[in-house]
């Protein structure tokens, strides 16, 4: 019987790593026509829902335990988790779904689906608290707008109870026309612990926009919960209008980043063209280089990632999701604690940056097409999966 079973797991491995070959080779494929992170995604489900039985366990740590929350999500893009504990996730169509207790409730929280381009890139795709949420109840989205013309939008809803209330939106800025290209939107957005809210921009197709300051493309913004323009920003008094929310300039497409709030630092995920994948610290009026680079250069005028890794050779890199280590109740072993934790896309993986030695390490595998990372207050870490629209949680000890 031990020879069967060894049997059966060896069949199981091959045929994981023929989809995971496949998979690569489709995403590399959707990479030389510029589109990196969710056209590829849509193929690859086709050909890996008959095997998603046999994919769906990672590999993490011994003492760790991973478990599924939720499954059946519809092309979810950003999960953000209230004050309450409840996890918020954002379906790239233009609906915010709830899961609350482990149960994903039926209803969605908000569905904008009419007013949301998700063409590509495109859709719903950030999603933030105010920090006085248990307050005032507003939460902050960022989406493509198919009005007057497509371009993304950053705007809030004011939430009641596990819905929205109606015609509450309240629209804070809207981002330059989006033109034809469909990739390179970013997405994130979070509130730093100058109670700013930081959105991240990507360069809409065209790199030269991240050094231009006429135009929000490849760039992280900060405004104030209004929507109004922090006077200390810093290109505030040398740009005009809606430039003025320029905070850094000169990346790619900053899928995600993520918010220290002890300390204020943010960390910022750049997805690469065709040779590295950068973790950038964001650091007030930086330019991080592209187009004239990724990853490291000799140049000064410009900042240099603290975390880069290269390309897979026969497959997609992306950069995505990630958070911190500082949960209201630590559950994990001590010395993860502040620690940074980032995914990639195509990979499957969960990597582990400890900010005291700057050192990387590995820890978990298997994770499928990673979109968002974020740590719950009771010490648990989230990891969203975009195929089979997944919710994993991972633990330590009972």
């Amino acid at each position: 019987m031990a020879q069967y079973k060894s049997l059966n797991k060896n069949i199981i491995q091959f045929f994981v790593l023929q989809i995971q070959l496949f998979v690569s080779f489709l995403s590399r494929l959707a990479n030389k026509c510029g589109r990196k992170l969710f056209i590829p995604l849509e193929l690859a489900v086709i050909v890996t829902v008959a095997f998603a039985p046999l994919m769906l366990k990672a590999a993490v740590p011994a003492g760790f335990k991973q478990s599924i929350v939720v499954r059946n999500l519809i092309q979810p893009t950003r999960m953000a988790i209230a004050p309450d504990g409840r996890i918020f996730i954002t379906e790239q169509a233009g609906r915010i779904r709830i899961v609350e207790q482990g149960s994903l409730q039926t209803q969605p929280f908000l569905n904008i689906a009419s007013r949301v381009d998700s063409q590509g890139e495109r859709g719903l795709l950030g999603i933030a608290f105010d920090p006085n949420f248990l307050i005032n109840q507003w939460v902050y989205v960022f989406y493509t707008s198919k009005t007057p013309v497509i371009h993304n939008r950053v705007s809030r809803f004011k939430a009641n109870g596990d819905t929205v209330l109606p015609e509450s939106e309240d629209v804070l800025l809207e981002i330059q026309a989006s033109g034809s290209a469909q990739h390179h939107n970013g997405g994130s957005i979070n509130f730093g612990a100058d109670e700013r809210l930081y959105i991240a921009v990507g360069d809409g197709g065209t790199s030269t926009n991240a050094q231009l300051m006429e135009n929000l493309k490849g760039k992280i913004l900060r405004i104030n919960k209004d929507g109004s323009i922090p006077s200390d920003n810093p290109f505030y008094h040398s740009t005009t209008g809606i430039n003025r929310a320029i905070w850094a300039k000169g990346l790619r497409n900053p899928y995600s980043f993520a918010v220290q709030r002890e300390t204020g630092r943010i960390f910022i995920n750049d997805v690469g063209e065709d040779t590295w994948e950068e973790v950038n610290q964001g650091i007030k009026g930086s330019n991080y280089g592209w187009p004239h680079f990724e990853g490291n250069g000799g140049n000064p005028q410009f900042r240099n990632p603290i975390i880069v890794y290269p390309h897979n050779p026969i497959g997609c890199t992306a950069i995505v999701g990630s958070a911190f280590y500082n949960p209201i109740n630590d559950r994990f072993p001590s010395d993860y604690v502040g620690d940074y934790f980032y995914g990639d896309l195509c990979a499957g993986w969960v990597r582990r940056y400890d900010i005291a030695t700057k050192k990387t390490t590995g820890f978990a595998n298997g994770m499928g097409q990673i979109v968002d990372i974020q740590v719950g207050l009771g010490g648990v870490m989230y990891v969203l999966r975009r195929d089979g629209g997944i919710i994993y949680s991972i633990s330590f000890g009972n």
